[in-house]
């Protein structure tokens, strides 16, 4: 936005976002929700990731809940955005869909536990057999069942 006089260069930048086809581009800041916007700024690190020089790839990047709001194809699309950002960076994200979870080169569980007044955090690797359990349980519950395992070993071994 050419002539903001608040910034010293006396311009600023103004992102648009137009959020579904046929929506008017409106500030980014004023219509997009917590997802949308951690979605943008993957989207900018993937074409930004294009830009280092080498030895300025070893980066931590951090993705909480980048797929809130999402599902299905748009998971995978945004599993499969990580796992390219991941060729050069350290991304370390938080998820709850397996289409995601299933890009990662490691996996860890993360579980609560409350004893009378206090909450726990445990964390867990999960690899093997008890990975297949853990991708299972994201797409249908406590318990899975054969099925699910079923489709847990699927996405995993598209990934």
């Amino acid at each position: 936005v050419p002539g903001d006089t608040a910034d010293p260069a006396g311009e600023r930048v103004e992102l648009l976002l137009s959020a579904n086809p046929g929506s008017p581009l409106l500030p980014l800041s004023k219509v997009a929700s917590g997802g949308e916007l951690a979605r943008t700024m993957l989207a900018l690190r993937l074409v930004l990731a294009g830009l280092d020089e080498p030895g300025e790839g070893e980066r931590t990047l951090v993705f909480d809940e980048v797929d809130a709001g999402i599902g299905g194809t748009a998971a995978t699309a945004v599993g499969e955005a990580l796992a390219t950002l991941a060729q050069r960076h350290q991304v370390l994200v938080v998820t709850h869909l397996a289409q995601v979870a299933t890009q990662a080169t490691t996996q860890l569980a993360v579980s609560k536990e409350i004893v009378g007044d206090a909450t726990f955090a445990h964390v867990e690797a999960v690899d093997g057999g008890r990975r297949v359990d853990e991708i299972a349980r994201m797409l249908s519950g406590e318990d899975g069942g054969e099925a699910a395992r079923r489709h847990a070993g699927e996405l995993l071994d598209r990934s």
